[in-house]
């Protein structure tokens, strides 16, 4: 007998051959308005016979309409829909029964789809990505996702043996958002996006961009994963955050990877956990005195040696070390011990990997389509295409993301100057002028902008940071006065200036004193960090205290001596991981710390050296208070170029309250050395690097020096002071 079908042979054949937008137009419940009827149809292609369950003991066996799996059922005089259910068999024993994803009405509003592509859903990850929900009683999972040029876009995973004929998604109104409801998933389903696109029907298997969780690598597909479980303990730490200005406040900064800060040989060189990183690494840091921990990309990313600055997704920390509570955990620890969460963020590129966000749907989709704009020759990765609004959105939601879901602290934006200029690491010929013929960037900087806004709006007390190594001008002041809205700056200047000066031999330093003191002449235009940073230790560049000269010992003295300049100058301070205790190899993603230096007295005194350092700091105002403005430092004398040596005062808002520090770049110790003082009072010494404790010949003013109304250096007082070699000293006045 032939078979008659209610269902149009080209709509039949669209979704066999997965080339229809809206499938719930066709697969689903719907009425036939002219025969007072009803009609489901679905689609099972590894099927054999399907039924309509209505009720427990109701089942109604569906037409196959097509031999791949294509079923219907009319139901004639029913003129309203009807709950039910699907049940088909596979095999000869096996059956599987569920809700039909195509009877659900969409989950995105209207509403939402207007702010997702006007570029102004900040709040996009509550809506976009994979989310448990329940609806009328049924519990699924939700789907969303952003491809403009798709001709369809299927979500695949074990479920449904990654087939992408059998879950469709469906197109919002010509959005390029697709969007589905699987009623009846699992917990920490692993799935992925299958793209069909417009040009050349390509099909590309896409890992969800805004996944919360993924497979560990070098596995690439999305887990479904619920991320509001967890219960946060630092209610008093996010309270005090919010009225918290950090430009007057202590911020000494530990720079971490993960990954290699310690590992587990015993268990075949493991990572640590986070929840182990939680005791281990957040005692360390708090036994240290640090005061904030920065984090090198925990987003997950497919190659280790990226160090995690080609991020894959965007949303997830890392598996590499547990799940997404275990990071909160992680978090949650620090702000109990009181110590800040920073973590690098990077909105400049990202990698071409085939799961990924290049080339998404077949287009340019996420970056620039012309070269000379998307593509970034030196990391070999991508540039995002800031002018689309959903791109903006996606990332300043990223953003928000972080602060508001993990209680981050902190975004330190990757490499800024490659987003600032158009001619960024390009040859003449390869890059494209604005439209005024300028370099800058305008779409980018309209971005870093909005950015800085917006963050700064709906988070106060959280900190940005630009890595921007430039002179491009008020990167840390209000974008209202015409900044580009950051917190803080990194002070690569200083950085480069300084490491070359404390690099060379002593009898030359008084032929660079200029690389020494140059930074003083442009430190207040900015709010800056100075940053010893893990670039610093790669690539041949050698470790901190490899880059000192002379022999063991002194390479340990000029090491706490550039450490004692760093802490003393103005600004906030940031070491990567291992410069603490002096790691004598560069930095190596793959193996873990040398922590076995610290079985040599010198290492273990460089790290007491350290710690020692944190705590006077955060102990002194005069070294935090006032960091930004001229008020805070007062050069004393930095014309002794040919002893190189200089000195100068450090101030807090209250003038009695200051520090004062005397500098000697040479191993040949001062004896009767003369320092002009603003105040007849007694200077104690309340820091020597030169300290048996810290390594040194133990030469000093044996606890302080008292003033002497001897003009000198034009100033009122002078003390006489022993200068021990390659050292600094810093002295608090305080009443005779």
């Amino acid at each position: 007998m032939k078979k008659v079908s209610f269902t149009p042979k080209t709509e039949i054949n669209s979704i066999i051959n997965g080339e229809y937008s809206t499938p719930s137009d066709i697969l689903g419940q719907h009425k036939i308005n002219d025969r007072e009827a009803v009609i489901i149809r679905g689609f099972f292609p590894h099927s054999k016979e399907a039924w309509i369950i209505r009720a427990p003991k109701k089942a109604v066996k569906m037409t196959k309409i097509h031999r791949d799996g294509f079923y219907e059922a009319v139901f004639k005089n029913c003129d309203e829909y009807f709950p039910y259910h699907f049940r088909i068999k596979e095999g000869d024993r096996k059956y599987k029964e569920f809700k039909d994803p195509y009877n659900f009405t969409p989950i995105l509003t209207d509403f939402d789809i207007h702010l997702l592509i006007e570029g102004t859903h900040y709040q996009s990850y509550e809506k976009m990505g994979a989310h448990y929900i329940e609806i009328e009683g049924t519990s699924g999972v939700h789907f969303a996702v952003w491809a403009p040029n798709a001709v369809r876009v299927s979500v695949i995973g074990n479920f449904n043996r990654w087939d992408g004929r059998i879950h469709p998604m469906n197109n919002r109104a010509g959005s390029g958002i697709w969007e589905i409801f699987i009623p009846g998933l699992q917990k920490d389903l692993i799935y992925k996006y299958e793209i069909k696109s417009q040009y050349n029907n390509t099909i590309s298997i896409k890992s969800d961009p805004y996944a919360f969780f993924c497979e560990k690598p070098p596995k690439s597909a999305s887990i479904v994963h619920n991320i509001d479980r967890y219960e946060w303990g630092d209610d008093t730490w996010m309270d005090a955050r919010k009225n918290t200005n950090w430009l007057e406040k202590p911020v000494s900064i530990y720079e971490v990877h993960l990954g290699s800060w310690m590992r587990v040989p015993e268990e075949s060189d493991r990572h640590l956990t986070y929840r182990e990183l939680s005791e281990k690494l957040v005692q360390y840091i708090k036994n240290m005195g640090y005061t904030h921990i920065e984090l090198l990309p925990i987003t997950e990313h497919p190659l280790e040696e990226s160090w995690g600055y080609q991020t894959i997704a965007y949303y997830a920390p890392t598996s590499r070390h547990g799940k997404p509570e275990d990071f909160m955990y992680f978090i949650d620890k620090c702000h109990q011990e009181g110590i800040g969460v920073i973590i690098d963020w990077v909105p400049a590129h990202f990698p071409r990997d085939a799961h990924g966000l290049a080339f998404f749907d077949g287009t340019h989709l996420y970056e620039h389509a012309d070269p000379r704009k998307g593509e970034q020759k030196d990391w070999g990765t991508l540039i995002f295409n800031y002018s689309r609004n959903e791109v903006q959105n996606f990332l300043i939601s990223n953003a928000l993301f972080w602060l508001k879901k993990y209680h981050i602290d902190g975004l330190r934006m990757d490499a800024v100057a490659s987003m600032l200029y158009l001619d960024y690491s390009r040859s003449p010929g390869e890059w494209i002028p604005n439209k005024y013929g300028g370099n800058e960037n305008l779409e980018a900087i309209n971005f870093v902008k909005k950015f800085n806004e917006v963050v700064h709006l709906n988070f106060p007390g959280t900190l940005t940071m630009a890595e921007e190594s430039t002179a491009w001008a008020m990167v840390s002041r209000p974008t209202y006065v015409g900044g580009l809205g950051f917190s803080m700056k990194w002070n690569m200047g200083w950085m480069n200036d300084s490491l070359e000066f404390i690099s060379k031999d002593p009898i030359h330093r008084k032929f660079h004193h200029n690389n020494l003191t140059f930074s003083l002449l442009y430190a207040f235009t900015e709010n800056f960090i100075l940053v010893l940073s893990h670039d610093e230790v790669v690539h041949g560049k050698r470790s901190i205290i490899d880059k000192m000269p002379g022999d063991y010992n002194q390479k340990f003295s000029n090491l706490r001596l550039f450490y004692g300049f760093m802490y003393g100058h103005p600004g906030k301070k940031l070491l990567f991981m291992g410069g603490e205790f002096g790691q004598w190899i560069e930095w190596q993603v793959n193996k873990s710390l040398d922590w076995h230096l610290l079985e040599y007295e010198l290492h273990l005194k460089l790290q007491k050296y350290v710690r020692d350092l944190n705590l006077l700091y955060k102990s002194q105002p005069a070294l935090y208070e006032i960091d930004f403005d001229t008020s805070g430092f007062e050069w004393i004398d930095f014309r002794d170029v040919n002893h190189s040596v200089i000195s100068f005062i450090r101030k807090t808002k209250n003038p009695k309250d200051f520090l004062l520090f005397i500098y000697n770049f040479t191993p040949v110790p001062r004896f009767g050395y003369r320092i002009g003082v603003p105040e007849y009072r007694y200077y104690k010494e309340i820091l020597n690097s030169d300290s048996e404790i810290y390594g040194g010949t133990n030469f000093g003013n044996m606890g302080g020096v008292m003033a002497e109304s001897i003009p000198w250096q034009e100033r009122p007082f002078s003390i006489n002071i022993i200068l021990p070699p390659l050292s600094v000293i810093i002295f608090k006045p305080v009443n005779p």
